[in-house]
């Protein structure tokens, strides 16, 4: 396969990954601005919503205040935020177009749909009753586009490509949605475990389909260190960061085997898979959280460059 080939479908799942991540962001952050006072506290949600997408810089060199209005329009439509969803479907669209042979028809009519539909919308929602139906249409996209890839790909290197993308850009963001959780939505004189910290951490189970898993697996009203856990360690959910680096070993070590070398990938994907599979989370709140998720956040990035050295130019 062409790099620049294994390139596009990479990049192709990694927009419409982050599209959707973008999208639980906005629902989760609507659903806790429009709680009473009481529960939700003083902090701005909104302010949160745009540095859990990693936006922050770019937001305020546009903006001065992060409300409701601002936010939505940067993260959702805006076109000088490289990451909204709008451009994240543009450029996988691109990249689709550019591949189209090497993807299956109900890829292709999946990715085309969406970024066809995209354009009904126009600069954007009229009211927040037609953002939230935009939001679970994103999402819809990025389940559509997910499950066609899933359901038709041969399962050769095109295949392994794309999943890779997935799974990268998937860690990648429920770790910045715990970092930003502990040390920017709940204010410092709020104590943990009372009625704002529960409510902010529904809404984040919410934004990414976990709230019904963590009962399943702990059966026990929600507490931090186990959502830190159900999220970072617990390998039977879909985006915890240990079932993210179990897929992203096993499709690198599928390419390994299809093209007879491993390099610099495969090696440092193994070694953060087995730093996750021998933490605990007490050892991991004794040495600090915010330290735990910087340093998988930095690691996750050097994998990127490495898949991009090794195989993507």
């Amino acid at each position: 396969m062409l790099s620049r080939t294994a390139d596009n479908l990479f990049w192709i799942s990694r927009y419409v990954e982050r599209a959707e991540y973008l999208a639980r962001i906005l629902d989760a952050t609507q659903r806790l601005s429009a709680l009473p006072l009481a529960y939700v506290g003083t902090g701005n949600e909104w302010e949160s919503a745009v540095l859990t997408a990693g936006c922050g810089a770019a937001f305020f060199k546009v903006y001065d205040e992060a409300n409701e209005e601002n936010v939505t329009d940067f993260l959702a439509f805006s076109a000088v935020n490289a990451s909204s969803i709008r451009n994240c479907f543009e450029m996988a669209r691109s990249n689709a177009r550019a591949v189209r042979t090497a993807l299956t028809v109900e890829m292709w009519d999946a990715i085309n749909g969406c970024w066809l539909e995209l354009k009904r919308y126009g600069n954007g929602a009229t009211s927040r009753e037609e953002f939230s139906r935009f939001l679970r249409w994103v999402q819809e996209c990025s389940l559509r586009f997910d499950g066609s890839a899933y359901r038709s790909m041969l399962r050769n290197d095109a295949y392994w490509f794309s999943r890779l993308g997935v799974y990268v850009e998937r860690a990648d963001n429920t770790a910045r949605i715990l970092d930003v959780k502990y040390h920017l939505l709940l204010p410092e004189n709020e104590r943990i475990g009372g009625p704002l910290d529960y409510f902010q951490w529904a809404a984040i189970l919410r934004s990414v389909s976990a709230l019904t898993s963590y009962h399943w697996v702990y059966r026990e009203s929600l507490k931090p260190w186990l959502v830190a856990d159900l999220l970072i360690l617990r390998e039977e959910m879909p985006r915890s960061l240990a079932s993210c680096y179990e897929a992203i070993v096993r499709n690198l070590d599928a390419i390994a085997g299809a093209y007879g070398r491993q390099g610099p990938a495969q090696r440092h994907a193994r070694g953060i898979r087995s730093r996750l599979q021998n933490s605990r989370m007490d050892g991991i709140f004794q040495r600090g959280l915010h330290e735990f998720i910087g340093e998988f956040i930095s690691e996750n990035n050097r994998l990127g460059g490495y898949v991009t050295e090794q195989f993507l130019v």
